[in-house]
């Protein structure tokens, strides 16, 4: 039984295109009413951007978009109309208050978008079809379909039908095709196809001038970054190609907007610096650059609540105290052993030997380094029984290096400290 009585046809007149899934939700899946002053504002969203005013008719977007769900629903409250686009806006923002099969029969062919909002929120399995849908509302319904798609047909199928999507929405809203481009990227860098990277220069393309979407925008920047840096084993320019983008990442957030986003972009700069080979003096104004994109980092990256981001970031904050410009050396270098020392609770022996290993290594050489040469060997000996232990020949061979280094360091002292005098007979 419907909740109340209904007009079975279309919802009068409601303008089209609608600026649906540019915005986060739930401001992205609020219809724009027709009214005074509406359109402007309707434009400004479809291109991405905040209005600078917003009309009487849109106080609900402007408090949804302030994230007052409260004084949203007041708003729609307080609507004269009260007709199905209210009605629908109501149930975007409380889909309890409202039964979805009477709105769907009031909206008509935007019926569609109850069963989109559903499947958003997790209520329903399956997305809507998209036959009969033109524009923004089939660039929706072909985003959830790919959705559902990854998880029962495969990602060849969801990239499909985000390329659908991205073409239906390209003619109504380039920032809307923008992030369902950058949605198809993130598929194919996430199962290693490089067919990703023009695919989020595209994204960064259509989003250019997307100003209220600097976090969307930034996480497009961070993913090609992420993707360049990725293939730069095989091509290490495309590590200068990455910097850029984290950059750019990086002066479209605030840690305060996306604290994991600005974050990651943090980790991200400082690896690919660290990565980069050492060939000129700007090498060393990196490496300083590094160590403070990973302190920022770590602001974020806690032990307690994100402990392998710590440990890797701690890592890199200890190699860059041993190779960073720096008039302490020793005291950055007694830094790092302790770096190195928190690290290694983090790395079990039975389940992470060789990350152990390499922080052993580590700590080892620069406790040689130091000086430090009975403690340096100790943690040399255990990483080099490890890395015999997983056959790691090239590990081996580094640490044995060291060791050796130390044998003739101990020996140069012993001559200098005794001279030429012949060593005590044994016993």
């Amino acid at each position: 039984m419907l909740d109340r009585p209904h007009d079975p046809g279309p919802a009068g007149p409601v303008p089209r295109p609608q600026p649906l899934g540019v915005l986060p939700l739930p401001l992205g899946y609020l219809l724009v009413p027709a009214g005074p002053g509406s359109d402007p504002a309707r434009a400004e969203l479809l291109a991405g951007r905040i209005p600078g005013s917003w009309p009487g008719a849109m106080r609900a977007h402007e408090r949804a978009h302030a994230g007052d769900r409260d004084g949203a629903l007041a708003a729609l409250a307080a609507d004269p109309d009260q007709g199905p686009v209210t009605r629908y806006n109501r149930f975007v923002l409380d889909p309890d208050g409202a039964s979805p099969a009477a709105l769907r029969a009031e909206l008509g062919e935007l019926g569609v978008l109850v069963d989109l909002v559903l499947f958003a929120l997790g209520r329903t399995d399956l997305p809507p079809d998209d036959r009969g849908a033109t524009g923004e509302i089939a660039a929706l319904v072909l985003s959830a379909r790919a959705t559902h798609a990854l998880g029962t047909d495969g990602p060849a199928a969801a990239v499909d039908l985000l390329d659908r999507a991205a073409e239906s929405a390209s003619p109504v809203s380039r920032p809307l095709a923008g992030l369902l481009a950058a949605a198809s990227a993130g598929i194919l860098r996430e199962h290693g196809d490089r067919r990703c990277v023009p695919r989020f220069e595209r994204a960064l393309a259509l989003l250019e001038d997307a100003d209220g979407l600097g976090v969307g925008r930034a996480e497009v920047h961070l993913e090609l970054a992420g993707a360049l840096h990725e293939q730069a084993d095989d091509r290490p320019d495309l590590l200068n190609a990455a910097v850029p983008h984290y950059h750019s990442a990086l002066q479209l957030v605030r840690r305060e907007d996306a604290p994991l986003t600005w974050a990651a972009s943090h980790a991200g700069l400082a690896t690919a610096y660290l990565t980069m080979p050492m060939v000129e003096a700007s090498g060393q104004l990196r490496l300083g650059i590094a160590a403070q994109s990973l302190r920022a980092a770590m602001t974020v990256y806690t032990r307690e609540d994100h402990p392998a981001e710590w440990a890797s970031l701690q890592l890199n904050l200890a190699n860059s105290l041993v190779y960073g410009p720096t008039a302490h050396r020793e005291e950055n270098l007694v830094d790092a052993v302790e770096i190195y020392e928190a690290v290694l609770q983090t790395r079990d022996r039975d389940t992470d030997p060789l990350g152990r290993a390499r922080v052993l290594s580590n700590q080892g050489t620069v406790l040689a380094h130091l000086g430090a040469f009975d403690e340096a060997k100790a943690r040399l000996y255990e990483a080099r029984f490890l890395f015999e232990e997983h056959t790691d020949e090239a590990s081996v061979r580094a640490v044995r290096g060291v060791l050796d280094e130390i044998a003739r360091q101990v020996a140069l002292a012993r001559t200098a400290e005794h001279g030429n005098a012949p060593a005590p007979a044994p016993g």
